[in-house]
């Protein structure tokens, strides 16, 4: 992965090196507001920052996941795969809190990309999930529910894993995210929630009480809000045609992207989630030849970096 070398002194708070293996995240995020907001609320909750954000991970589950009615799924799996949910509480991912969360990602995405989401992810709230493992681990809580998910390409997912069970739809239709690190659970929450939210999240985590109840009321809460949708490719496309059909000028036998492109040419007013449906499919969501500002480490990675941390003199 490419570094980016950022020069002393750092312009923030230190950022233990047990909370991600990359020293440039260390600089970023030890300078960041949302990083800097969470971890002086939870110093004042507790003296083990770093135990918690090595306990505890966190799962978002967006608009598509609640349109989709792939909620109830998500939460068993949970169960499933012994992490228990400590806290629950809704988001509502507006386009300038999706560009925070991916902040160090998006370089990579396209104007495409760019477009669908702000299509879908302001159309439906979202659900975020608090966990924990029922069982200590030898890495991070978060590191370990990252794995799991599964990736972001549909073509790469498995069976088992929660991105396979909820859907295999598309890049950007992918019903699920986790924070990558400790640093990241503690980073995303400050994005998603102001300080008065996020301290209930912070005492229901720590007082380890199974909060699955409050998911699932949660979760009855956000599918009354909704539409359910279905968010298959070809019932989308065809869709689409109909609409393309009635406009002069337009080709409905031309192809799934010729008929997006088309339509947005030409100011046809389309459904957005059958947009985004079409779009992610058909449309290149990642440049190429580019490399994130900052990523996650997988698990060998993480086991390794903490042999080399633990080892070091402090």
């Amino acid at each position: 992965m490419t570094a980016v070398h950022l020069a002393e002194p750092p312009h923030g708070i230190p950022v233990s090196p047990l909370l991600t293996c990359h020293p440039d995240k260390r600089l970023l995020y030890g300078a960041d507001t949302y990083y800097q907001e969470s971890h002086g609320q939870l110093a004042a909750l507790t003296d083990d920052i770093t135990g918690f954000a090595h306990r505890h991970a966190a799962l978002l589950l967006k608009p598509d996941a609640v349109v989709a009615r792939r909620l109830d799924a998500a939460v068993d799996w949970l169960s499933g795969q012994g992490y228990r949910i400590v806290g629950a509480a809704v988001t509502r991912l507006t386009r300038t809190m999706i560009r925070s969360l991916w902040y160090f990602q998006w370089n990579l995405a396209t104007p495409h990309r760019r477009r669908l989401a702000a299509l879908f992810l302001e159309d439906a709230d979202a659900l975020v999930l608090l966990v924990r493992p029922e069982h200590d681990l030898d890495i991070p809580a978060s590191v370990e529910l990252t794995r799991l998910k599964g990736p972001t390409d549909p073509d790469a997912r498995r069976p088992g894993q929660l991105r396979h069970l909820l859907g295999r739809y598309s890049y950007l239709l992918n019903l699920a995210h986790t924070p990558d690190e400790p640093a990241d659970v503690l980073r995303e929450l400050a994005v998603h929630f102001d300080d008065a939210a996020r301290d209930r999240l912070f005492r229901s985590a720590l007082a380890d009480e199974d909060r699955t109840a409050d998911a699932l009321e949660l979760t009855g809460r956000l599918y009354a809000a909704t539409k359910p949708r279905d968010l298959d490719f070809d019932p989308a496309v065809a869709r689409l045609r109909d609409i393309v059909s009635l406009h002069r000028g337009a080709d409905p036998a031309a192809t799934p992207r010729k008929l997006l492109e088309t339509a947005w040419e030409q100011g046809i007013d389309l459904d957005p989630w059958d947009a985004v449906i079409v779009g992610s499919k058909v449309l290149p969501m990642r440049e190429p030849g580019r490399a994130p500002v900052l990523d996650g480490a997988d698990v060998g990675t993480w086991r390794r970096h903490l042999d080399t941390v633990r080892a070091t003199p402090s």
